[in-house]
């Protein structure tokens, strides 16, 4: 009893992205470039929803959304793993490894549904426009954001105590800079057959379902841009599509990698490197798309940034 218990609650020694002593600098230098300026642009993307009539839209009210959610799984991996290169440190403990692993599931899991459901309200603005602000209405709104966060958080209650009460018998060294369900799958010995049937049907759910309605909605939604006359039409629908096709691609895919594709055809450098591109690159990367590609959040950061600067320049910018 003594020795299960030792096994259950030992900690474990992460292998972390540093491996390499001549680069292990410069790429801490990276990544800690590449979380401030997530956090920032994250922050900056909110400021600037919440700050700005223009804005006050359902679709930037789940794009502020997405915005929080990433800076907080951002915020469960990386402040850990550059805290422990400056410190010399690769264990994490068994309940700090649980609370990783529950809060990463959930915020990941909530993302993918928030992106499905971003996806209709696409289809509703382009498809239905006559219909959009019964469609999408305030109460629609928080009932999208509701469903998804349900839906993450139960990924994380379902997933959670499954995958930390495995005997880790094999070896506590995670061969990665986090806690992510595939490795710690690996560590694991004995039966393992109905925790992975569990997680096969979580991945159903939580990563194919959503992906199945962006590529509804977007089907419908090419359909109707294609028949439309106004070639400004077209141009403004395709450009507010594709920064969320592209954000989706971007997410999904590293994803549909890490939880869909058999165990044989993962090495641990892949692993970490699908694993890197959407718990770090992505919530850099999705305020970027979104704003560079979009007149109307560029717009907004004018008019803010004028009335900013009205007081002490004596001039406030037009709206």
């Amino acid at each position: 009893m003594d020795e299960d218990n030792k096994t259950f609650f030992s900690d474990f020694t992460l292998t972390e992205l540093f491996t390499n002593n001549k680069a292990s600098g410069f790429l801490f230098s990276i990544i800690c470039a590449i979380f401030f300026m997530a956090m920032i642009a994250n922050g900056v993307m909110i400021f600037l929803i919440h700050m700005d009539p223009h804005l006050h839209t359902p679709m930037y009210f789940l794009l502020s959304h997405l915005s929080l959610i990433d800076m907080m799984y951002i915020s469960t991996i990386v402040p850990k793993m550059l805290v422990d290169y400056l410190r010399d440190k690769r264990t994490i403990s068994f309940i700090a490894c649980t609370a990783q692993y529950f809060l990463y599931m959930g915020l990941v899991g909530a993302e993918f549904f928030l992106l499905g459901l971003m996806a209709y309200d696409r289809y509703v603005a382009i498809c239905n426009p006559l219909r959009y602000s019964a469609l999408m209405s305030p109460r629609i709104c928080w009932i999208i954001l509701a469903s998804s966060s349900f839906g993450g958080t139960l990924d994380s209650f379902l997933l959670t105590p499954i995958t930390m009460s495995l005997l880790f018998c094999a070896s506590h060294k995670i061969n990665h800079f986090f806690c992510e369900a595939p490795t710690m799958l690996r560590l694991a010995c004995g039966d393992k057959a109905a925790y992975e049937m569990v997680m096969y049907l979580c991945c159903v759910v939580m990563l194919l379902i959503p992906f199945s309605v962006v590529l509804t909605s977007y089907t419908r939604v090419l359909t109707t841009v294609h028949q439309m006359k106004s070639a400004e039409g077209k141009k403004k629908a395709f450009a507010t599509c594709s920064s969320h096709m592209m954000v989706v691609m971007l997410f999904c895919g590293a994803t549909l990698y890490t939880y869909m594709l058999p165990q044989s055809y993962h090495t641990p450098i892949k692993d970490k490197v699908f694993s890197a591109f959407y718990t770090i690159l992505t919530p850099l990367l999705n305020p970027l798309i979104y704003s560079l590609r979009n007149r109307d959040v560029t717009g907004a950061f004018r008019r803010v940034l004028a009335r900013c600067q009205g007081p002490c320049g004596g001039t406030v910018g037009e709206f």
